[in-house]
């Protein structure tokens, strides 16, 4: 799944925020508080995870939309939209 140049800045900006955090997990994991340290790592992963897993308001608009237009516009399989005359 390719991602676009807004996506990609938005997944480097959460990853500005959640890599201290993951490391900041693995140092106290290592330290020796096991059940700190995993939930600290844990927080990490979900704050890249869920922002690309659930919808947000902003996506409702544009889902509607694109399943309206599937619903109207009827592509036969294999073309590509042009003619071939």
């Amino acid at each position: 799944m390719a991602l676009g140049i807004l996506e990609q800045v938005g997944l480097a900006a959460t990853l500005i925020f959640a890599l201290p955090v993951a490391v900041y997990g693995v140092q106290t994991i290592l330290d020796g508080s096991t059940l700190f340290g995993a939930v600290a790592v844990l927080i990490a992963v979900l704050m890249v995870v869920l922002p690309r897993r659930l919808t947000s308001p902003d996506d409702v608009p544009a889902k509607a939309a694109e399943t309206a237009v599937d619903a109207v516009v009827d592509t036969p399989d294999g073309s590509d939209g042009r003619d071939d005359r």
